[in-house]
């Protein structure tokens, strides 16, 4: 009877283990000042309705970055940032379409496969500097324009926001 009810005891203690273990790829909860919000057909949430995002958070991702000409500026600028396809895998976001917004009320749309398809970063430094948001900051979705004659173009010059605030995956 001792050892029926001590396995019994062992069984749920393994159950209750595996039913509340967090796994080892769960979006830990920001502990600093979030900068990004990622909604709507996301899996991996740290907040009830959202995954957000501290600059801690982001940094920790795989960086890259790249130089390129933008419209907005006279000069090849440097931009280093997690790639925006890291960030939605991150999420665990799935879906066609991404609703970025703005601290200045911009807003576009930026197709999924865009996140695929070309290196796109979430920018947190211009030049090896964080970017303030008196300017553009704290993120700027950034394509990398020099890579292919067709990113030169009005179409992804749009998709492209600064002060970047939140995202809701469609």
């Amino acid at each position: 009877m001792f050892m029926g009810a001590l396995r019994l005891a062992c069984a749920l203690t393994a159950a209750t283990t595996v039913l509340f273990a967090q796994p080892a790829s769960a979006l830990q909860p920001a502990t600093g000042k979030v900068i990004l919000s990622i909604s709507g057909n996301v899996a991996e949430k740290n907040t009830p309705n959202a995954a957000v995002f501290d600059l801690p958070m982001l940094e920790h991702l795989p960086q890259y970055n790249f130089t390129t000409m933008t419209p907005w500026e006279k000069q090849p600028i440097q931009f280093t940032g997690p790639l925006l396809r890291d960030v939605l895998a991150a999420a665990k976001a799935s879906g066609s379409t991404i609703k970025a917004a703005a601290l200045n009320d911009y807003q576009t749309s930026i197709p999924m496969d865009d996140a695929q398809k070309f290196d796109v970063i979430l920018a947190h430094k211009m030049d090896g500097k964080a970017i303030p948001v008196k300017t553009k900051g704290p993120l700027f979705i950034v394509y990398p324009y020099d890579s292919k004659p067709e990113l030169r173009s009005t179409v992804y010059y749009e998709r492209s926001a600064w002060q970047l605030k939140s995202m809701t995956i469609e």
